[in-house]
């Protein structure tokens, strides 16, 4: 009898523990990929029980899901911009809040990437990789930058773009782009590190990329979807952004 209720009292309270943890769903720029994935294991070890599934894509892509609906509980957003129009619309349980600024860079495996800006008319390069300008924060830098020093028209036949930084990386780390102007976290991420060198690009030749994120309405009651904020926020998260190229925010 003992036993049995001993074996009830613990189905009870795996019940409970079930029940209590909740699953956070996040909408994350692809810039984040890799780093977020750090964080987020690195919270679920403090969390046991706590599920946490992220999304990477384009900041104007996700943005758009959210807008129609989609079930997601956080959004780390490329450009602030997204998250301020979210609030507007009322989709939020927070005002955006800023998280990092991003920093755009050309990253090559194969070409000498500290010749600058100007590497990019040599005719060695056939493909420049990019993210889609129209819904990717980084992308949209990369060709403002362009734009700004007067390659636009030159370089606009070897453009290929990817749906997200992410993609637009993976093109120049396969080697089906010589050259990519991508975020510099990716740039960071060992994979790359170990493969190719970056430039760092001035940053007056583009718009800065303020990075916010944003819990969105739907989650108001999810007490680790909070939980995870706060934990972006606590010094750790912070170092860690720091190491991926990010600018902190008390920097800004």
């Amino acid at each position: 009898m003992r036993k049995r209720i001993l074996l009830l009292l613990s189905v009870i309270l795996l019940a409970i523990t079930s029940l209590s943890a909740q699953t956070i769903n996040i909408a994350a720029a692809a810039d984040l990929r890799n780093l977020l994935d750090l964080v987020a294991n690195d919270f679920k070890a403090s969390n046991p029980g706590v599920k946490i599934e992220i999304i990477y894509g384009s900041s104007g892509n996700l943005y758009q899901q959210i807008v129609n609906q989609a079930p997601f509980n956080i959004f780390f957003s490329a450009d602030i911009s997204y998250p301020k129009k979210l609030d507007s619309l009322g989709l939020t349980g927070t005002k955006p809040k800023l998280y990092a600024i991003g920093h755009l860079v050309m990253w090559s495996s194969t070409l000498d990437v500290s010749k600058g800006i100007d590497l990019l008319k040599n005719p060695d390069v056939k493909k420049i990789a990019i993210a889609n300008p129209k819904v990717a924060p980084y992308g949209k830098r990369a060709m403002e930058c362009l734009k700004y020093y007067g390659l636009e028209a030159t370089v606009k036949d070897k453009i290929v773009e990817g749906e997200n930084a992410s993609q637009a990386a993976q093109f120049v780390l396969s080697g089906n782009a010589e050259v990519g102007l991508i975020a510099l976290s990716l740039a960071l991420s060992p994979e790359m590190k170990a493969k190719g060198k970056y430039f760092l690009i001035d940053e007056k030749s583009y718009s800065k990329l303020d990075q916010a994120y944003v819990i969105l309405k739907n989650a108001a009651t999810n007490k680790d979807a909070v939980k995870f904020t706060q934990f972006i926020d606590s010094l750790p998260v912070r170092k860690l952004f720091a190491e991926y190229g990010f600018k902190l925010p008390n920097e800004h």
